[in-house]
């Protein structure tokens, strides 16, 4: 009993004085703007309360109902949304499986045998038959007294935040996607309307040219011209087809459908882009989940310094064994038949021709490159938003300008039309001013369309609406 008390105590006073050897963690400095705003916010509007984006479903902000359908279905029936879902639930595992190693291992390997000796073994003349009945326990466990255990398994859980974080990162990207693609889809629908009415109205022009040559007012030139726009015309219409089409089976597939069996009736874009504040550039580093899982990265690294740092050190592991033993089923569990053993042992390695130092640099090697991938990914995350910052700034302004166009373009044609139905201008000014009109107004329709898309791509860039505090924290990875 006096040894196994010294064992305990010399166990316990190694686990007391155990210590992690590595580097500990924080996080690394990112750049950011001097004076902690976006330069393309400088004259912008002031953002309201009521601008800030929802958590989760930020596409209400549309306020479009049929988009606000398709991005639930998208939530519960996209596969790589699924598949990222079973990539966070391997992580939490890994995690289950490196913290079994803070606990001993124990095993059994009972057996019955029946034992008869060599009668030619050396040194012995006698021979003997016997029966081994034994019923063994064995415990191995690892002392993790350089915390070689303990950062692996810090090491998964914020490999696990990370993925957790990807989940996010795929999510967001893909509820963006679907609502590009949707705005993408409504242009066409609005192009299509556009020009179905300018087919009508090319159709009324070419009778109108039809009858004035048939009267002998116009020659009939001005008849070929007049079929020459209306046919272009019907082309761009029916080429408008093939890009809703698409869109509509890219549509079909973020939710899971094959397109055959999806379909969305026609609906103009006719809507105003939403006010969205984009906050601080300093804000990305908690509202970006790809930021987050950057920098859980570069904390997964810190700890894989520390466990090949402990290679360094010499392992020790605690056994011990204890079990009944006999000759026979009638002595196999009486009390002398047991039998135990216990004790530490240490494994230290002499030489490996430079195995762990070589690792312990590729461990720093990784975490410098880690660092530089975090800061990248800021960098790129302020860009993005800086980019549909002024996108959306211009393109506010561009609209206006295109509207007087439109509206100027429009106001020719009337005037070179009633001059040509008066006999005081060649059919060429009508036509020439058919086509700038109709430019005008598709011109219209596409600022629109890039207006919600740069929308769209802000509210993505700008992490639509998470936030770090959703990671999930170490008590909800157990």
């Amino acid at each position: 009993m006096r040894q196994i008390a010294c064992i305990i105590a010399i166990i316990t006073m190694m686990l007391l004085t155990g210590c992690m050897v590595g580097p500990k963690y924080s996080r690394p400095s990112v750049p950011t703007a001097p004076v902690d705003a976006f330069k393309e916010t400088d004259g912008w509007k002031t953002a309201q309360p009521s601008d800030q984006l929802q958590r989760g479903a930020w596409w209400e902000v549309f306020g479009d109902a049929q988009l606000n359908a398709l991005e639930a279905q998208l939530t519960v029936s996209n596969q790589d949304l699924k598949v990222a879902q079973a990539r966070f639930e391997e992580a939490r595992a890994t995690i289950r499986f490196n913290r079994a190693a803070q606990f001993p291992t124990i095993s059994t390997t009972p057996g019955i045998a029946s034992i008869r000796d060599s009668a030619n073994r050396p040194y012995f003349t006698t021979t003997s038959s016997t029966g081994d009945f034994v019923l063994p326990f064995d415990l191995s466990y690892e002392l993790d007294i350089w915390g070689r255990v303990r950062r692996t398994v810090a090491a998964s859980r914020e490999e696990a935040q990370a993925t957790a974080a990807d989940l996010e990162t795929v999510s967001l990207s893909l509820h963006a996607e679907l609502a590009f693609d949707y705005f993408e889809l409504r242009s066409a629908d609005a192009q299509k309307q556009l020009l179905d009415d300018t087919v009508k109205a090319f159709q009324y022009t070419l009778q109108l040219t039809t009858n004035r040559f048939e009267g002998g007012a116009a020659p009939k030139s001005d008849v070929a011209q007049a079929r020459t726009q209306l046919q272009t015309t019907m082309v761009q219409d029916t080429d408008v087809s093939v890009e809703r089409a698409q869109f509509e089976h890219a549509i079909a597939i973020l939710i899971g459908k094959p397109p055959a069996a999806f379909n969305l009736p026609p609906s103009p874009l006719h809507v105003e882009p939403p006010a969205i504040s984009a906050g601080l550039p300093s804000q990305l580093l908690e509202r970006r989940p790809d930021i987050a899982a950057a920098e859980r990265r570069v904390a997964e690294s810190n700890e894989q310094i520390g466990i090949a740092r402990a290679a360094f050190f010499p392992t020790i592991v605690l056994s011990a064994s204890a079990g009944f033993e006999g000759d026979s089923i009638t002595n196999w569990f009486n009390w002398p038949s047991r039998f135990w053993a216990v004790g530490p042992s240490a494994v230290e390695t002499l030489f490996d021709a430079g195995r762990r130092r070589a690792t312990s640099q590729a461990a720093l090697a990784n975490y410098d490159a880690t660092v530089g991938g975090y800061r990248e990914t800021t960098l790129t995350a302020l860009q993005q938003v800086e980019d549909n910052l002024a996108a959306l700034r211009i393109l506010e302004q561009e609209a206006q300008q295109q509207k007087d166009a439109t509206a100027s373009a429009q106001e020719s044609l009337q005037v070179f039309t009633d001059r040509y139905i008066g006999g005081a201008d060649p059919y060429l000014q009508v036509l020439t001013a058919q086509t700038i009109a109709l430019q005008n107004e598709r011109n219209d329709v596409d600022i629109m369309r890039r207006r919600m898309d740069a929308s769209v791509l802000l509210i993505k860039a700008l992490g639509g609406g998470w936030d770090a505090s959703q990671l999930p924290k170490v008590a909800q990875l157990r």
